[in-house]
């Protein structure tokens, strides 16, 4: 069986992105339905796979990470509009594939992903 996971990795501090909201939704179109939402651990990374099982299906799905609230509540000077406040990743799974892991590496003005293993 399948599933989706990931985890963050903040680069200005050079340490795991702790405690930062992730949300993940299933994209029809125009339409987001949220599918699974988590707060990262303290290795950055979700307790448990925000996909997997039946759930785990061939789609379009969006990952929301919560920059700006990270970045604020670890004192991080951010300007009042934040460059980066909420990180979207907008990604297509083919169910046919057993793992898909998604990363973030972050930092208050730039990120960067790939698909990992």
């Amino acid at each position: 069986m399948g599933r989706l996971t990931t985890h963050v990795l903040d680069a200005a501090h050079g340490c795991p992105g702790s405690a930062i909201k992730v949300e993940l939704y299933s994209v029809q179109g125009h339409e987001l339905t949220l599918v699974a939402e988590a707060l990262t651990n303290n290795d950055g990374r979700c307790d448990a796979p925000l996909l997997e099982g039946e759930a785990y299906r061939t789609g379009v799905y969006q990952l929301q990470f919560s920059a700006g609230d990270y970045y604020r509540a670890r004192g991080t000077e951010l300007s009042s509009q934040a460059f980066l406040d909420v990180v979207v990743l907008r990604f297509g799974i083919d169910a046919g594939q057993d793992h898909y892991h998604v990363p973030l590496l972050l930092s208050p003005y730039s990120y960067s992903t790939y698909r990992g293993s």
